[in-house]
Formats: C-alpha cells, sequence, structure tokens
C-alpha cells in the first residue's frame, strides 16, 4: 500500500462544523448533517460533514490518497466508512460559517473510498469547555482567542481514501 497524496489544512468548525466537497457539487444535505451528529462524519457521496464538539478553535483535516485503502489506526478515537465523488478532481474544505478554509487537488477525478478517523475531538471539546469556565466579562479582550491558540491537543480528522472508478456521468437533462 503507497501512500500517493497528503494534504493538510487547518480549519476551524464554524457551528461546530467542517465541510469537505466536489468544487463543483455544493449542494447542502440536512439528512447527511444530522447524520454526523451522531456518527462524527457523514455524507451523501458529494458532500461530507465532520462535526466538531467546539466551534471556535483549530482542527486539523488530512486528506490522504493511497493505491488501496489502509486501515484505521488502533490509535483513532473513532472511524466511519465514506464514499466521496468529485467529478472536477478538486475537493473544498470549508469552514460552515467562515467560507472555504483551502482546496485539495486530487491525483484524478472519479470516486473514491475509504474511511474517516479522528483523534483529539473530545480533549479538544474539553479543554473549551473549561476554558469558557474560567472567563467573565471582566477577562481582557483578545485573552480568549489567545486560549483557544493555546489548545495543548490537536483535534484532527483525517479521510484515508483510496480511487475507486470513474465519476457518475450527469445528464445535462437532468439538471
Amino acid at each position: 500500500m503507497a501512500l500517493l497524496a497528503e494534504h493538510t489544512i487547518t480549519a476551524i468548525p464554524g457551528r461546530r462544523v467542517i465541510e469537505v466537497y466536489d468544487a463543483d457539487a455544493y449542494v447542502g444535505d440536512e439528512a447527511a448533517l444530522d447524520a454526523a451528529e451522531t456518527q462524527v462524519v457523514a455524507g451523501n457521496g458529494y458532500h461530507l460533514y465532520l462535526l466538531s464538539l467546539q466551534p471556535d478553535m483549530k482542527v486539523q483535516v488530512t486528506i490522504r490518497i493511497w493505491d488501496s485503502q489502509p486501515t484505521p489506526p488502533a490509535e483513532a478515537e473513532g472511524h466511519t466508512d465514506i464514499i466521496l465523488e468529485s467529478e472536477t478532481g478538486t475537493l473544498v474544505v470549508g469552514q460552515l460559517d467562515r467560507g472555504p478554509a483551502d482546496e485539495v487537488t486530487l491525483p484524478r477525478s472519479g470516486v473514491y473510498e475509504g474511511h474517516a478517523w479522528w483523534q483529539g475531538r473530545q480533549a479538544a471539546a474539553d479543554y473549551y469547555d473549561t476554558t469558557l469556565d474560567q472567563f467573565t466579562d471582566d477577562s481582557p479582550e483578545g485573552e480568549l482567542a489567545e486560549a483557544w491558540n493555546r489548545c495543548p491537543v490537536t483535534e484532527r480528522y483525517v479521510l484515508d481514501l483510496a480511487y475507486s472508478r470513474e465519476p457518475e456521468v450527469v445528464d445535462d437533462d437532468d439538471l
């Protein structure tokens, strides 16, 4: 098994959500977003939602493309199977209420299958909640933002994907 590409992006989970979707297929999906509430990562094949437990601290999103699907690492806090179709070969990593964080160019367009896994999710949430509890209206301005930057743990989401097949052909009459 060989790693073909790896991209790491830092994003802020606006409203606790990070999105990953094809550059031309931005179609929100309430059912997938609701599913992420219990699954942590969920999608509809074109759009993935990664659900954090906090809305303000930076998280790390890594997209890795393999020549065949690896298994999730033993140290992962959790994982789930995913499918993501990219007709353009460009994925957008979006911050729900802050816009795109960055774009990732895939080795080729098509359908990618694999899994998403995460680490540091609960520890980051615990730090977030504890820090909020310590602040008062009298706390110096900007101190809370500095506290977010001092988080001792990195909340990390990894999408391990392998190319599966060509993208579905879309008939222009169906649009």
